[in-house]
């Protein structure tokens, strides 16, 4: 990594995406699938992923996702992604998901999920990415509490390997 790569903002990382929902993203109700949902999340967030490492990234986790209330056909459904924290390979990707009643023009919070993507070597190895400068208090808020899940994460993977070797 150069010297210019050593660190980025969060603004770098940002990243707004929209489509609009056809019938073919829709269940029976008219409602979209939330696996339509789900993927439009995870090639969001990699892009935000990906801006910051300027290489390769995977998907390792996704957090839970709750959908607050259904996305209607016909609605503009609105992803806005940025890195919430860097580690040494991992980064959390912050997503908020609006659907926008296209006739209205109003706007509804219809979920939010936080993913965790590795940088990804030209070997296929984790590699390092620089790291992130949160610059307004809401961007240092997100960036301690990410780090809080980081750790809350680690945890819970230790315990399970603790548990899987005991059997």
């Amino acid at each position: 990594m150069s010297d210019g790569e050593l660190s980025k903002t969060v603004k770098e990382t940002q990243h707004e995406t929209s489509q609009l929902m056809m019938p073919q993203h829709s269940n029976n109700l008219d409602h979209v699938f939330g696996g339509v949902i789900l993927a439009m999340m995870d090639t969001s967030a990699a892009v935000s992923a990906i801006r910051h490492a300027r290489m390769n990234c995977v998907t390792v986790s996704v957090d839970r996702v709750d959908f607050r209330e259904p996305i209607h056909l016909g609605d503009l459904v609105v992803m806005k992604c940025s890195v919430n924290f860097a580690g040494r390979t991992s980064m959390e990707v912050g997503v908020r998901v609006e659907a926008e009643n296209m006739q209205t023009g109003i706007r509804r919070h219809t979920n939010s999920c936080y993913l965790t993507f590795v940088a990804i070597d030209k070997q296929g190895r984790p590699a390092a990415v620089p790291t992130l400068v949160p610059e307004t208090p809401e961007e240092i808020r997100r960036s301690e509490a990410a780090k809080e899940r980081r750790r809350r994460r680690l945890e819970e993977r230790t315990e399970e390997k603790a548990n899987l070797s005991a059997r």
